[in-house]
């Protein structure tokens, strides 16, 4: 039995077939989280839930896997299994779980916000408070002991992932003293499979629109984090501008802030900060959105501008901002290679 490289111990589910559960497996994330597991080598997909496809074969509602899996969505949710993943719609989370109580044994990781924020963490059935579960946020970059031995995650939002990663390092040094300027960009799928008028193909092509200026649902979860590291402030500090983008899948967020921090001390900064993270990189090379594009990475690049500091962060906001994190925080609550199913090299061309 091989060693668990995270920590020098062995993980029992090494070598064997980790039984995951799909709940919600239709639409984006979904299929994403179906794509993965099918080709990771600890992981056996027990059953794909899906209300409004029960009977139908997955392959017919994700074409993309045609001859990968025979397997068919069903309506019901079968116990048997190690882990959960839940990729519903946000409030959904908490509405299964309370129609379906899952037992303890089964580890739980959410893909909604129902739990990311600390007021939420803790959820208990309306019958029963003894059915408690507690979840720990899933950033691994900022929370990888707490991942390990954790029985339930809240994995973390797509536009928060991509800003915290880019921010957490001078969160860590308390050198956030000023107003954090942000401006980020999303692909369509950020908006889910529903179809909405800013969704449409036809308004979306050819096309760019800001949405919740300074009011994003996510900012509460980005502050937590930074105040988890001793930011001193609040979300009023953090001055972000989301964008909706003409293409499918992606986020760049262009971020700065007044830094007395010079070039080379900030990539020192940053290059320790991250030296053991599996997936966020620090690039002295411009980035853009294609390096990431059907990856689970992070690209972070830096500039200083006089006493700005310039920070470009970018990720895929279906792997690394929602599938691909989730299957990261499974390995890691598992023992297992934190790469695992996970090298996927990004769609360049």
């Amino acid at each position: 039995m091989a060693q668990n490289i995270n920590d020098g111990t062995e993980s029992p589910f090494r070598g064997l077939g980790i039984k995951a559960g799909i709940i919600g497996g239709a639409g984006y994330t979904g299929g994403e989280m179906l794509r993965i597991l099918i080709n990771h080598p600890n992981v056996e997909i027990a059953f794909v839930n899906s209300t409004s496809n029960a009977g139908n074969l997955i392959s017919d509602v994700h074409t993309d896997l045609i001859g990968e899996t025979d397997l068919r969505f069903v309506s019901d949710v079968p116990q048997d299994i190690d882990v959960l993943f839940l990729c519903v719609g946000h409030g959904d989370a908490k509405k299964f779980l309370a129609a379906n109580p899952i037992n303890d044994s089964i580890k739980i990781i959410d893909l909604s916000q129902d739990f990311r924020l600390s007021a939420n963490a803790s959820f208990s059935t309306p019958d029963s408070e003894l059915q408690t579960k507690d979840f720990v946020y899933g950033l691994p970059e900022l929370n990888r002991d707490k991942i390990k031995t954790a029985s339930n995650i809240a994995n973390p939002g797509c536009f928060a992932t991509c800003i915290q990663l880019g921010l957490l390092p001078l969160a860590a040094k308390g050198l956030i003293k000023s107003e954090v300027h942000i401006n980020a960009t999303t692909g369509s799928t950020g908006a889910g499979q529903g179809l909405a008028a800013t969704s449409h193909f036809s308004w979306r092509n050819n096309n760019l629109s800001i949405y919740k200026a300074f009011e994003h649902q996510h900012l509460d979860e980005i502050t937590e984090s930074l105040q988890q590291l001793g930011y001193q402030s609040d979300k009023k500090g953090l001055s972000f501008i989301p964008q909706r983008g003409d293409f499918t899948r992606g986020i760049l967020a262009a971020m700065y802030i007044e830094c007395t921090l010079g070039e080379e001390e900030a990539y020192q900064l940053y290059t320790d900060f991250y030296s053991e993270a599996q997936f966020t990189h620090v690039s002295r090379r411009n980035i853009d959105l294609k390096q990431v594009v059907n990856t689970n990475k992070c690209l972070i690049h830096l500039e200083k501008h006089g006493d700005k500091l310039f920070i470009i962060s970018v990720i895929d906001n279906l792997l690394k901002g929602a599938s691909g994190q989730a299957v990261q925080n499974m390995n890691l609550m598992f023992g297992l290679e934190e790469t695992a199913g996970l090298r996927l090299k990004a769609s360049y061309f």
